[in-house]
């Protein structure tokens, strides 16, 4: 009888372990204007589509490593309507027609509290662990800036902060899940709260990354003179 019992137990654990699905989520933050940018010393984002192309690379990477992959994109809708408005140019019929080429899930955020629901509920957090997490987008040591320079020249209005990690809940990752920042300086301290807060390392940057001439190295950020990868 006690074998009985044993050998359900391990098939019931075996059966749920197998019904556990993996999702990967990249963030894209917006670009800034460039009515603001355009006579800076230093100016960011002279082209619109520099963490969207980033994030449709890392898409076709998931989709060729894992066929098949439950992709979901999370994209700053305002940013990409305000920059459009003022180049003429749709940014955001590009942004869906990334989704329909590749069948993913895209969904339109406003706040770091749609960035936390999402990762806490979006899914079944019980069947359903998140096994990627990626952003792209400007940043500071302290929070992801998702409208940096887009709806106030050189702020940001709409923010992921370091102090609100904590409300992400424990076990909504698989044990192995990558997380990674490509903006800046994530790794001076973002990084560190990230883990304390689920138990998960993030690669962040300690110093600047680098979205220019992305053309040249297959649109992935690299690090600026000086930087590192931490976290």
């Amino acid at each position: 009888m006690i074998r009985v019992l044993a050998f359900l137990f391990l098939a019931t654990c075996l059966t749920s372990h197998a019904a556990i699905q993996r999702e990967y989520i990249i963030v894209s933050g917006g670009p800034s204007l460039l009515e603001w940018e355009k006579f800076k010393a230093e100016p960011h984002d002279r082209w619109w589509g520099n963490f969207i192309r980033s994030a449709r690379v890392r898409i076709q990477e998931i989709q060729k490593e894992t066929p098949g992959a439950l992709i979901t994109w999370l994209v700053h809708r305002a940013s990409y309507a305000r920059r459009a408005a003022r180049q003429e140019k749709d940014g955001i019929s590009n942004i869906e027609s990334v989704r329909d080429k590749f069948g993913i899930n895209l969904v339109w955020f406003s706040t770091g509290d749609d960035v936390i629901n999402y990762l806490n509920a979006g899914r079944p957090r019980g069947q359903v662990k998140i096994a990627n997490f990626e952003y792209y987008g400007h940043s500071n040591r302290a929070c992801f800036m998702f409208d940096y320079s887009n709806e106030i020249d050189s702020g940001s209005k709409s923010w992921l902060h370091e102090d609100d990690l904590h409300r992400l809940r424990r076990g909504i990752f698989t044990r192995d899940a990558f997380v990674k920042s490509w903006g800046c300086h994530t790794g001076e301290s973002m990084s560190a709260l990230w883990r304390t807060a689920t138990g998960k390392r993030m690669i962040g940057a300690i110093g600047k990354t680098d979205y220019a001439y992305g053309h040249l190295r297959n649109w992935t950020p690299e690090l600026s003179g000086g930087a590192r990868w931490g976290g």
